[in-house]
């Protein structure tokens, strides 16, 4: 899941590789963009304190989490490959 916001820099800068890897890993990957904007009540459910944030879910169940401005294209990457090995 990535939780972003409009006025989240690193977030916007992200929007395109998030949208690269999606279509890369079709059919091995789902992804799910959440606006922070409209979504207050899910965030703090979830515990998404700072943005962007990523959560990585296996079988329904998290299995990683990255949060900040500074993820890194690599850094998704990694996490998804722990996640669909």
């Amino acid at each position: 899941m990535d939780f972003w916001g409009p006025q989240c820099k690193p977030c916007m800068a992200l929007m395109p590789v998030v949208d690269r890897i999606e279509k890369e890993y079709a059919g091995r990957l789902r992804v799910a963009k959440v606006s922070s904007v409209g979504n207050r009540m899910f965030c703090a459910k979830l515990r998404v304190l700072g943005l962007p944030t990523f959560l990585f879910y296996k079988c329904g169940v998290e299995v990683n989490r990255l949060t900040g401005e500074g993820i890194t294209e690599k850094d998704l990457i990694e996490a998804i490959h722990k996640v669909i090995s």
